[in-house]
């Protein structure tokens, strides 16, 4: 029998092994993959394997392919860290491997979500009454979200969709913005709309949408079942839709009105940047991420609905053996799976360690830092083509061919680790700051390496 403390033990220890190696060592690098694969070895072993040396091989063979998005350099993808009472609530899920089905399987996991959901709701200015599913990512909150809609505006025209389906179905109209996330257009293909539904509206020139032309989308189309979707957080240039004169506008019509603020939610936690969300509590649901700028663990994300019936309707599902297994709408009545790890321990802790006012710091300082690298570089004749409102930040040396080159170079070079972009129709530099550990030092180091690039490009 292996001695499971023991082993733990040593997780634990090259866990923290690797994190005391995040400020300084290369965010990635060079990999080929067939050789970390040949890492992981060949074909399955007929015999068993000693827990310790699976853990000793496993640490061997991964390590060359670790990438450092847990560290204060990496700025691809909107992506943050752990801070640490997050990662080591996560690493104590894990032990305690909870089902967070509903509060019979674990009555722990289902109160830490319930706390934390009531946090998070007073922490964005969400309505205190507003039900709370804890999903993997926006991905998912997005989808939940606009199934809830779908629900709602066709039981309004008197359809019952979970029953009958869309075919025959009242007719109905998604409305958004061009700018919007590519998730938005994957959650209408799942749900069975289609991502030809979307009547697209103009966006301004930082990428928020355009009122005037959400009026003109909305009056020439006929009136029915409507859902629009909103953006807090524009994933290029960090852009908020104006929220309060968008929902007023969809609501004349109607309309179910769906937030995807994947990141740019967290703008309601700071007094600093809530004027971008003001009118954020009216809308009807909302997508969040936690592994963003929350900082907790991957996978950990959010979708708040502000009619908790039409939430339930939408998501949950009932089964024989499932009568007398708890009270309805429980945790997985809000969210598409059953089985469910649960990550709402890491964001209890998360939002216990920053509290109300850490959060805020949080989100200010990843806004200065941004504001740091735009300067820096703008400084040193890198054109900065969005207006930094948040943490995102896009970068152009030149022409399309060049920015390209200076991002696979970074990327190489490995100091920091930065994405490449389309952005009205131009190759660009994107760089997102959501680390909660990153600090002036890192853009000041960041910035050397991206001019040390580019000279040689």
């Amino acid at each position: 029998m292996s001695d499971l403390p023991n082993l733990l033990h040593q997780a634990a220890d090259a866990a923290a092994a690797f994190h005391a190696t995040l400020p300084d060592r290369p965010v990635a690098g060079v990999v080929d993959p067939a050789t970390l694969r040949a890492g992981f070895g060949g074909p399955l072993p007929p015999a068993s394997t000693a827990p310790e040396q699976v853990l000793r091989e496993l640490i061997q063979a991964a390590e060359p392919g670790l990438v450092a998005t847990a560290g204060p350099r990496f700025f691809g993808f909107v992506v943050g860290g752990s801070v640490p009472a997050a990662a080591a609530a996560d690493m104590l899920a894990v032990g305690w491997d909870q089902v967070a089905f509903n509060a019979v399987t674990s009555p722990a996991a289902a109160a830490a979500e319930a706390v934390a959901g009531r946090w998070l709701k007073d922490l964005l200015g969400l309505p205190e009454s507003a039900s709370v599913g804890f999903v993997t990512g926006a991905q998912a909150a997005n989808t939940v979200g606009l199934a809830v809609g779908r629900h709602r505006v066709l039981a309004d025209a008197k359809w019952d969709v979970e029953r009958d389906g869309l075919v025959g179905a009242p007719e109905v109209r998604v409305v958004a913005g061009i700018e919007r996330h590519a998730t938005i257009d994957r959650s209408l293909r799942l749900l069975g709309f289609g991502s030809a539904i979307v009547e697209p509206v103009a966006a301004d020139a930082n990428g928020a949408i355009d009122i005037s032309d959400l009026a003109r989308v909305l009056d020439a189309g006929p009136a029915g079942p409507t859902i629009v979707c909103l953006q807090a957080g524009n994933v290029n240039t960090g852009a908020c839709d104006p929220l309060r004169p968008a929902i007023a506008l969809a609501r004349a019509h109607g309309g179910w009105v769906h937030v995807d603020g994947a990141f740019g939610l967290w703008a309601a936690a700071s007094p600093t940047t809530r004027a971008l969300v003001e009118g954020l509590e009216l809308a009807d649901s909302w997508a969040c991420d936690g592994h963003k700028w929350l900082n907790v663990p991957y996978d950990s994300g959010f979708v708040f609905c502000a009619d908790p019936q039409a939430h339930v309707a939408a998501a949950s599902y009932l089964a024989a053996y499932l009568e007398g297994s708890g009270v309805t709408a429980a945790s997985a009545d809000f969210v598409l799976e059953s089985s469910r790890r649960a990550r709402g321990f890491a964001v209890w802790a998360a939002l216990r360690e920053l509290g109300r006012d850490g959060v805020a710091e949080l989100v200010d300082r990843c806004c200065r830092l941004a504001r740091r690298f735009a300067e820096a570089l703008a400084a040193a004749g890198a054109e900065i083509v969005n207006d930094v409102v948040l943490n995102q930040v896009l970068v152009s040396f030149g022409d399309d061919a060049r920015n390209d080159a200076i991002v696979a170079g970074v990327q190489r070079e490995g100091t920091c680790w930065l994405g490449g972009t389309t952005w009205r129709g131009r190759r660009l530099i994107r760089i997102s700051v959501s680390n909660y550990s990153t600090t002036e030092r890192d853009v000041d180091i960041s910035v050397a390496a991206i001019l040390r690039v580019a000279a040689g490009v």
